[in-house]
């Protein structure tokens, strides 16, 4: 399945497939900026399974470039997903997740229906 535009909760999101390119570079987080612009979404919801295993190691700086590419262009990044492992991992990364959900930029959900959860109390 592609990539595909929704209306979820009354905001276009671009539903990424699992199985699409996987964002290992910032140009491919740019390509999917691009796409999602092009397409009109205001919120790319991507699998976190696409997601290169760097942007889950901090000292990378992966993550960053990717999240302040996302605010830069005003789109907000919602990684969906099971990122247990990586979180047990990490306290940094935990410290992340946790401060980036209290915010509007970049959300990490467990699935779509938490996304829709989401949407629907920011509204």
């Amino acid at each position: 399945m592609p990539d595909v535009l929704q209306q979820r909760a009354g905001v276009s999101v671009l539903v990424c497939d699992v199985a699409g390119p996987p964002v290992a570079t910032t140009e491919t987080a740019l390509d999917l900026i691009g796409n999602a612009s092009f397409g009109g979404a205001e919120v790319v919801a991507l699998p976190a399974g696409r997601l290169d295993p760097s942007f889950f190691t901090l000292g990378t700086r992966f993550a960053g470039e990717v999240m302040q590419k996302f605010v830069n262009y005003r789109l907000r990044l919602v990684v969906v997903g099971d990122i247990s492992a990586h979180l047990a991992a990490s306290g940094a990364l935990r410290a992340l997740v946790a401060e980036s959900n209290r915010h509007d930029h970049v959300w990490f959900v467990p699935d779509l229906a938490a996304l829709d959860a989401r949407l629907a109390a920011s509204r």
